[in-house]
């Protein structure tokens, strides 16, 4: 089976394109007859690049969810008025399955700024989606996974959560692990393909934890964010190892990755540019 993708948005864009880039991310996936929309990015800026890409996001299979902050989940407001407009005047039409944790949607406070999480609730999500909100592992086809909860095994990728906080439904507000944020993996003939949003569980918990899951032994690419803006040195050397363990074709860097992050990464393993409008296939 293969697996197309499509960078519909992300912080980087050519120069030479007609696409418009901002401080997100958002995947145009097709495998196995399905299609799937990973991430929304902050705004409506991924449907306007799908249109002139000629990508129908009116159709789409599923809606993965990276993690629940708002530069990956901004779009759902947009995304649920463009569907509700191609759906006929019974109410009727394709109605997409919503993947994330079971976390994802709660409100983030941070700081003074009351939610840098999803605008839209979970109840008024489900009058757009089917919801599948899960912890664990949940199989979209028989070789792409999301994966659930990623257990932190490396103590290196561990963060303080600082002034970031999480409310439950009861109310209670508890200090927020990004707990919620996960990825997908793709069984490809030469090995994994990894797909992060932001990274924020660790790229080198995600990879691990992506072969576990899916009874693997090798990482051939990993495309998305990895949360190394600025990073300490010895985390971003311990990464590069663990990278360079995976003896990796290519690791394609998105959103969130500071341009010395990648220098730094690219003694240790192949990297390359992922930007909006570029298409991969495996």
């Amino acid at each position: 089976m293969e697996l197309s993708l499509t960078v519909l948005t992300d912080d980087t864009k050519s120069p030479d394109n007609i696409f418009a880039g901002e401080f997100g991310l958002s995947f145009f996936l097709e495998t196995g007859g399905k299609k799937i929309l990973f991430d929304t990015g902050y705004s409506d800026v991924f449907l306007a690049n799908a249109g002139i890409m000629g990508i129908n996001v009116g159709n789409l299979d599923y809606v993965v969810l990276s993690h629940g902050h708002n530069d990956h989940t901004g779009g759902l407001i947009p995304l649920s008025r463009y569907l509700a407009e191609k759906r006929d005047g019974a109410g009727t039409g394709k109605v997409p399955e919503l993947i994330a944790h079971t976390r994802c949607l709660y409100p983030k406070p941070k700081g003074q700024d009351p939610n840098t999480g999803s605008i839209l609730s979970e109840d008024e999500v489900k009058q757009t989606f089917s919801t599948n909100l899960s912890d664990k592992p949940v199989w979209i086809t028989d070789d792409l996974v999301f994966l659930g909860e990623i257990p932190r095994r490396f103590p290196y990728e561990r963060t303080e959560p600082g002034d970031r906080r999480i409310i439950f439904p009861d109310g209670s507000v508890k200090p927020d692990l990004l707990l919620d944020d996960s990825a997908l993996a793709f069984r490809s003939g030469a090995g994994l393909v990894i797909l992060s949003g932001c990274s924020h569980a660790g790229i080198s918990n995600i990879a691990e934890y992506a072969l576990e899951v899916c009874e693997e032994r090798m990482v051939t690419d990993i495309i998305g964010g990895l949360h190394l803006l600025s990073p300490e040195p010895e985390r971003l050397a311990r990464t590069g190892k663990y990278l360079n363990r995976l003896h990796l074709k290519a690791l394609h860097v998105c959103h969130c990755t500071s341009a010395d992050a990648r220098v730094t990464l690219a003694d240790y393993c192949p990297v390359e540019e992922a930007g909006v409008g570029m298409r991969f296939r495996w």
